[in-house]
């Protein structure tokens, strides 16, 4: 297990590293563990654990894309998923998506969020990116302001057609 960053949480340490396919219930629990997450993600039955693995196994074999956690003495605490995708716009720009932010309930509060975010952003620059994106639903207000405190701009309409 590489240690990516180690996340000083005042009383405690949090270790981010990258996910591994025992990882994949945890990070579900944390994706199913909000209002949002409730509606839509879950194991429920084998047939749910093996979609989540069959996405893990995609993931985590395109080096196009990290899937981490951030686990404290208590066990996985937080997550995300950093996608470098290339383009065409901004001269070849290479940019970072992040998805799939997840800060378990206990933590939240204690530094644990923000710094997973600024490792995601240092990765990015590391990796040469021209600039960091994200989505986040239009319900999640306090994420917003989360988001723009770490100076993110909401510089664009987000849509998305379920199919």
């Amino acid at each position: 297990m590489a240690v990516l960053a180690t996340l000083d949480l005042g009383s405690s340490v949090a270790v981010v590293r990258r996910a591994e396919a025992r990882d994949v219930p945890a990070i579900v629990e944390l994706l199913a563990a909000d209002q949002l997450g409730a509606t839509r993600d879950g194991v429920r039955s084998v047939e749910d654990l093996a979609a989540y693995q069959r996405a893990f196994h995609a993931i985590d074999g395109d080096q196009a894309h990290l899937l981490v956690v951030a686990e404290a003495e208590t066990g996985i605490v937080a997550t995300l998923q950093l996608s470098f995708l290339p383009g065409l716009a901004r001269r070849g720009a290479l940019r970072a998506q992040i998805e799939a932010v997840r800060v378990r309930g206990d933590y939240r509060g204690r530094g644990l969020g923000e710094g997973l975010m600024n490792w995601a952003i240092d990765e990015a620059r590391r990796q040469g990116c021209a600039l960091v994106q994200l989505t986040s639903d239009k319900s999640r207000r306090a994420a917003h302001r989360f988001y723009t405190r770490l100076g993110f701009v909401a510089s664009h309409e987000g849509m998305k057609l379920r199919l």
